[in-house]
C-alpha cells in the first residue's frame, strides 16, 4: 500500500511537467515556486516514503452474543405422551393403543355390564316396548352402572399399579400382575363352582385348593357363563308379572268376543301403568345394584 507523501510528491511532479505550450508566463512563475518549495522539502519526503509503513492495528472481531431463545409457553390444551415407567414414548404409545382396542372385550368378559344389559332388554321385551329406550340409552345406562360398581376395583388398581409404575419401581410386567389381583378377587366371587369345574375340565387342569387359584383361562369363561345365567335368571322374573298381564288382558278380550282387536293394544298401556306405580326402575336399580355385594 502506498504512503500519502509519495503520492504527493508524484501530484507535485505532474503538475510541473503538465504545463502545455499555451499556459501563461505566470503559470509557469507558479510552477517554479511549487518546484523550490518541492526541492526544499525533497529530502523530508524522501525520507518519510522510505520509513516502512506502520503496521495497521489487528482488527478485533465484534464477540458474537448468543441469541437466547425463551421456552416456548406450554399450551394448556397440548396433550403429551411421557414414556411410562422406564420405557419410552413409542412403547408407551402401542401400550395405549392395544388397550384402547381391548377396551370393548374388557367391559364385556371382566365387567358387570354383560348382566346388566341383558336385564335391561328383558324389560323391554317384557313392557311390550321395541324401541323404547333405545339400544343406545340401554348400553349408556349399563356403562354407568357398570362405571360405579368398578371404581372401588379401578381405584385399588390405579394405587398398587399405575402410581408405582410411573414413579420407576416397577416394570410394565409387574404392574400387569398387580392389576390382576384385585380383578381376580372380584371375578372370583361371582363365578359358579360348576362352570369353573367345567371349564377345568375342558382345560385339563388340576383343580385348585381354592377358587382364587383359577387361572384366567378358566376364570374368564367361566366368569362369563356365570353372568349370562345370573342375567337371564333376573330376566325371566322380570317377564312373570308382565306375562300375567298379558294373560288376563287376552282372555278378557276373547271372551267378549274383541276377535279383531290384537291384546297388546291393551295390555302394553296396562304394563306400563303397573311398572310406574310400583317405581319399577327405582326397584329394579335397587336390586341390581345390591345383586353385587
Amino acid at each position: 500500500m502506498r504512503s500519502p507523501v509519495f503520492v504527493r510528491a508524484m501530484l507535485c511532479l505532474l503538475l510541473l511537467t503538465g504545463t502545455s505550450a499555451h499556459a501563461a508566463p505566470r503559470m509557469v512563475r507558479a510552477g517554479a515556486i511549487n518546484m523550490m518549495g518541492f526541492l526544499q522539502s525533497a529530502p523530508t519526503l524522501l525520507a518519510q516514503a522510505a520509513m516502512p509503513p506502520a503496521a495497521a492495528a489487528p482488527i478485533e472481531p465484534a464477540p458474537v452474543t448468543p441469541i437466547q431463545t425463551s421456552p416456548a409457553p406450554s399450551n394448556p390444551n397440548e396433550l403429551r405422551i411421557t414414556g411410562l415407567g422406564s420405557g419410552s414414548t413409542q412403547w408407551t404409545i402401542l401400550v395405549l393403543l392395544t388397550f384402547l382396542t381391548l377396551i370393548p372385550s374388557i367391559l364385556i368378559c371382566m365387567t358387570p355390564f354383560a348382566r346388566l344389559l341383558i336385564v335391561f332388554h328383558f324389560l323391554r321385551q317384557a313392557l311390550g316396548l321395541q324401541t323404547t329406550p333405545s339400544n343406545q340409552t340401554l348400553i349408556g345406562l349399563s356403562v354407568i352402572m357398570t362405571f360405579f360398581l368398578m371404581q372401588p376395583i379401578g381405584a385399588v388398581i390405579y394405587r398398587d399399579s399405575v402410581v408405582p409404575l410411573q414413579e420407576n419401581k416397577i416394570t410394565a410386567v409387574d404392574a400387569l400382575t398387580r392389576a390382576g389381583v384385585p380383578m381376580r378377587q372380584f371375578m372370583s366371587h361371582y363365578v359358579r363352582e360348576k362352570d369353573a369345574a367345567l371349564f377345568l375340565e375342558i382345560a385339563k387342569e388340576p383343580r385348585p385348593a381354592n377358587i382364587n387359584d383359577l387361572s384366567f383361562r378358566v376364570l374368564l369363561p367361566a366368569y362369563i357363563l356365570s353372568e349370562l345365567k345370573a342375567g337371564f335368571q333376573i330376566g325371566a322374573v322380570l317377564f312373570l308379572p308382565f306375562l300375567v298381564v298379558d294373560m288376563v288382558v287376552a282372555s278378557i278380550t276373547t271372551s267378549v268376543g274383541m276377535m279383531q282387536l290384537p291384546p297388546v293394544v291393551i295390555s302394553t298401556p296396562l304394563k306400563l301403568l303397573l311398572f310406574l306405580m310400583v317405581d319399577g326402575w327405582h326397584l329394579l336399580i335397587g336390586a341390581l345394584m345390591r345383586s353385587f355385594n
